[in-house]
């Protein structure tokens, strides 16, 4: 598993998109629907991203899903529900 959720979140999120970019050229300010996410897509993204962190979904409301336009965003929702080790 990759050490950091940026990392992971990189990996995931090249996973799903359509045209498979190289996890570390994602520009963390990168708009999600502007890399070709759909909505689907970013519920699969969240959803595997989640699981692979192990931060649960129950953290995040429909709005602050909603709210996570970058992945930047994601990754600064995300760390503040992870586990530090």
């Amino acid at each position: 598993m990759p050490d950091t959720i940026e990392t992971t979140a990189r990996a995931a999120l090249a996973e799903v998109l359509p045209h498979k970019p190289l996890p570390e050229t994602i520009e963390l300010d990168a708009k999600l629907d502007h890399l070709g996410l759909t909505s689907l897509n970013k519920v699969l993204f969240l959803t595997s991203l989640c699981d692979q962190t192990q931060v649960g979904l129950h953290h995040f409301t429909e709005q602050d899903l909603a709210a996570m336009h970058t992945l930047g965003q994601v990754v600064e929702a995300l760390s503040q529900h992870a586990e530090v080790s």
